[in-house]
């Protein structure tokens, strides 16, 4: 079905917007949010799916693990070579 709506110069801009970051069509958005409204069919997301969707999950690598652990290494290293005894002259 096929329906007209007037929308506020804001709000529409707002709308166009958010379709062109979301990839998604105004139609399917309009839908969605109708859906929601009147049929309570509201979508909660999790948590771990707004991270995700944020960016957060997955944006820092595991080899920085293995970095730290080396850094650590030649720091420990440093130190010793600055307080080793040195020779008597």
């Amino acid at each position: 079905m096929t329906t007209t709506v007037r929308l506020p110069h804001r709000v529409e801009q707002a709308l166009a917007t958010y379709c062109v970051e979301a990839r998604r069509t105004k139609s399917e958005v309009i839908v969605e949010l109708l859906e929601q409204r009147f049929m309570g069919t509201q979508t909660e997301r999790t948590p771990y799916e707004l991270a995700q969707e944020a960016g957060f999950i997955g944006c820092v690598s595991r080899a920085g693990k293995a970095q730290g652990a080396s850094t650590k290494e030649r720091v420990v290293a440093a130190i010793r070579e600055k307080h080793r005894k040195k020779p008597a002259r």
